[in-house]
C-alpha cells in the first residue's frame, strides 16, 4: 500500500464519515416530534437509505478503486462508520450540555465511546462479508 493510496482511503473515509454526520443530523431535524409519525418513519427510512448507499459505494470505492483486501475495506468502512457516530455523539454531548433538561450529563459523555464501537463492529462484519464476496469481481484499479 503506497502513500497516494493511504491517503485515498484516509480521504474517503474522513468525506464518508462527514456524511454520515450529515444525513444523521439532517434527517433527525427533518423526523422532528412536529411532524406526523408517517412522515418521522419517512424520513428515517430515507436517512438509512441515503447512509445504506455511502456505505455501499465507500466499499465499492475501496475495493474497484483502491483495489484493497477485504479487511482492509472493512476496516476503512467502519472507520467511516465510527467517525460519523463519533461526530453525532459530539454533537448531542454538547446539546446536553446546553440543555438543562439533560441529565445526566454523564450518559451523553459515555456516548463518545460506545456509539463508534456499537455501530463500528456490526459495519466491519458486514462490510468484510461483502468485501469477500466482491473479490469475485476483477478489480479495475484506474491509473493516473
Amino acid at each position: 500500500m503506497g502513500a497516494p493510496n493511504r491517503k485515498s482511503w484516509i480521504s474517503a473515509a474522513i468525506l464518508v464519515g462527514v456524511v454520515y454526520f450529515g444525513v444523521g443530523f439532517v434527517f433527525a431535524a427533518l423526523a422532528n416530534p412536529a411532524v406526523s409519525l408517517e412522515a418521522r418513519f419517512t424520513w428515517r427510512l430515507a436517512a438509512w437509505v441515503v447512509s445504506g448507499a455511502a456505505y455501499a459505494a465507500h466499499i465499492g470505492y475501496e475495493h474497484f478503486r483502491l483495489g484493497n483486501s477485504p479487511r482492509a475495506t472493512a476496516l476503512h468502512a467502519a472507520m467511516a462508520v465510527a467517525l460519523g457516530a463519533f461526530l453525532l455523539a459530539v454533537n448531542a454531548t454538547m446539546h446536553a450540555a446546553m440543555v438543562p433538561s439533560h441529565a445526566p450529563y454523564r450518559r451523553y459523555s459515555l456516548a463518545l465511546v460506545v456509539w463508534p464501537i456499537v455501530t463500528a463492529v456490526p459495519a466491519f462484519l458486514v462490510a468484510l462479508a461483502l468485501a469477500a464476496l466482491l473479490t469475485r469481481f476483477p478489480k479495475k484499479r484506474l491509473e493516473k
